[in-house]
């Protein structure tokens, strides 16, 4: 017994090392490029080396090894979730699927007959979404009376009014000190509901992020932060959502906390 006690605590104090000694010099240098701009970098990311990794991730080909495969399956999870949350016939309502990535969330919404405005920082990313879409609806899917409109926009830069605004997995892209900024600017879009979803910060998670980035290859992505759930359900209610569902979906290399928000 002491014995497993004092493995354990090993490998608590071997994971809390861990934790505090985050590579911000990998971060650092890979915004060089960009001034320091952070979303600049994303960008860039997502536009050159990290698309080609994430369009196989979130695809169909077999071309991937088992984390992307496991990761594949775990963000399918979060969308089919979503989905069960969501009316079968959206017809007349308004979507704002803001980092919309290659289009697993608002593709589907669209043939429900929603009218979906999907957005991405990334060209390359959200043109992919668009080549979907337009392979979906030639494959003989339901066209809405709406076509879906695709943008490369940041999350800031996403304007109007919905009845559903879904984020989805974008968050991890989204440091502490601009994460309140987001949400509210997303709560604003919204009439009705909105959607978030976040990799929360645990010990174990933070453990598992941090092995992770002890072997980073060309294709992985910027960084990737992890946010306390508190702290996120307090931004939402600050700006005038309260959370009615969550859920958690996890599997051996992705974590999503899913919240589906009311305005209050």
């Amino acid at each position: 017994m002491t014995t497993a006690v004092v493995g354990v605590a090993a490998i608590g104090a071997a994971g809390a090392a861990l934790v505090l000694t985050d590579p911000s010099k990998r971060r650092a240098s890979m915004m060089e490029t960009t001034g320091g701009d952070e979303a600049a970098s994303v960008r860039d990311y997502f536009d050159k080396v990290g698309f080609e990794r994430w369009q196989k991730i979130y695809g169909e080909t077999d071309e991937v090894n088992k984390v992307q495969l496991d990761i594949r399956q775990g963000h399918q999870k979060t969308v089919d979730k979503i989905l069960d949350w969501l009316p079968e016939n959206m017809d007349g309502m308004t979507v704002c699927d803001a980092g919309a990535g290659t289009g697993s969330l608002a593709i589907p919404l669209a043939h429900r007959g929603a009218g979906v405005s999907a957005s991405d920082i990334s060209a390359s990313m959200i043109g992919e979404a668009e080549t979907r879409y337009n392979q979906s609806i030639a494959a003989g899917a339901k066209a809405p009376a709406v076509a879906p409109k695709f943008e490369a926009l940041g999350l800031e830069e996403c304007t109007g009014e919905y009845d559903v605004v879904s984020c989805i997995d974008v968050m991890i892209h989204y440091p502490d000190d601009r994460v309140a900024a987001m949400v509210g600017h997303l709560a604003s879009l919204s009439k009705k509901k909105l959607i978030v979803s976040f990799a929360p910060k645990t010990l174990a998670y933070s453990i598992l992020k941090r092995i992770g980035e002890l072997f980073p290859g060309p294709s992985k992505a910027t960084r990737a932060y992890l946010h306390d759930e508190g702290e996120v359900e307090e931004a939402l209610e600050k700006a005038g959502f309260r959370v009615t569902r969550r859920q958690m979906t996890a599997t051996s290399f992705y974590f999503s906390r899913i919240l589906e928000c009311e305005r209050v």
